[in-house]
């Protein structure tokens, strides 16, 4: 999810310098979470490539057990809208801005597996067609926001919707794991960066799950919101509440 703010790009030095990035924008700073090609190194995007095609590999050999017929057009639906949804921009703080990352919000709708598989979908469009994240770091984007972020994030939200039992309980759990998933997700991406000695840790960590901490409120509210709207008219959309 990358975060916009006005000003020049405030580049997370050693030195602490503010200077002009990588991107060539002089008009704009960001704090990135898809990762553009050249800032990480071969150790740190070749593992995550791995893992990830192993991981939605796996996903997409468990999704097919469990399809049902509803959830194929229900797939392609979710990832039109996802893809459509993280064009918009909502405004944060300081001239900051955020948009949606929706892996609870497919998680919830269609499993954890079928969840990841939307996005990575959406992430493989937004780098193939908007250069939104770079080729190399296609599988570390896609461990952090598909992996990590949407099957971390449904593990919170079905501990907490469990362990409460009743429809509030879910929408707290919905909303809980809205905003762990953008946490986490940044979190990884800052420990891929540091591993890739793009930015120090002690810098990267702090500066990208502070200001994803603030934008992860946005993703829950908005998850939620479309959550509950379902509940009200389409309950048996979500998952593992079909009777």
């Amino acid at each position: 999810m990358p975060v916009k703010v006005a000003g020049k790009f405030e580049q997370l030095s050693e030195d602490g310098d503010n200077s002009t990035n990588r991107f060539g924008g002089e008009d704009r700073k960001e704090v990135i979470m898809h990762i553009p090609d050249g800032f990480l190194a071969m150790n740190t995007w070749l593992p995550t490539w791995v893992v990830s095609v192993g991981g939605i590999g796996y996903s997409i050999r468990l999704a097919s057990r469990q399809l049902k017929e509803r959830m194929v057009p229900l797939m392609g639906i979710m990832s039109a809208f996802i893809f459509a949804a993280q064009m918009l921009n909502f405004p944060v703080a300081g001239g900051t801005s955020g948009h949606l990352l929706g892996g609870v919000l497919a998680a919830v709708l269609l499993g954890p597996f079928s969840g990841a598989i939307v996005i990575s979908v959406v992430l493989v469009a937004q780098c193939l067609i908007f250069q939104d994240g770079g080729l190399t770091a296609l599988g570390a984007n896609i461990l952090n926001m598909s992996i990590i972020g949407t099957m971390g994030g449904y593990l919170v939200y079905n501990l907490i919707s469990k362990s409460i039992g009743t429809k509030k309980g879910m929408m707290i759990g919905t909303f809980i794991a809205a905003w762990f998933s953008v946490v986490i997700a940044s979190s990884a991406c800052a420990i891929e960066l540091a591993i890739s000695g793009t930015v120090p840790i002690r810098k990267a960590l702090p500066a990208m799950t502070g200001i994803h901490a603030i934008i992860g409120i946005g993703e829950a509210i908005i998850t939620s919101l479309v959550i509950s709207f379902i509940l009200k008219v389409r309950p048996d959309l979500i998952y593992g509440k079909e009777n």
